[in-house]
């Protein structure tokens, strides 16, 4: 029975972080304006590479005895991370192509 109320103190601690937030988001300027979608991805798509290849290169400094071998971890990690997210939205934008495509005209 103890559910319900750890539920209700955890919605009040979220509700008072977002109060909290919105109070700092107020603070932003109105006339910030954000680029385009395309900007977007191809920055999007050059930080990946970028990982991608940080990730091959602390490899390839590990083979020849160069690197620490906790750097190189995290380094592949944040590869094989990244990798991951960009094969899961070109599986997203793929199937929103699709659902596109299969729509009556």
């Amino acid at each position: 029975m103890a559910l319900p109320a750890a539920a209700a103190a955890a919605y009040q601690s979220i509700a008072q972080i977002g109060q909290s937030a919105g109070a700092t988001a107020a603070s932003v300027p109105a006339d910030v304006t954000g680029g385009n979608f395309s900007d977007f991805l191809s920055g999007a798509l050059k930080d990946s590479l970028g990982t991608i290849r940080q990730g091959e290169q602390a490899a390839a400094q590990q083979v020849s005895g160069k690197a620490n071998i906790v750097d190189v971890v995290n380094s592949v990690n944040a590869a094989e991370l990244t990798l991951d997210t960009v094969v899961a939205v070109r599986d997203k934008v793929v199937a929103a192509y699709q659902s596109i495509m299969n729509m009556p005209i």
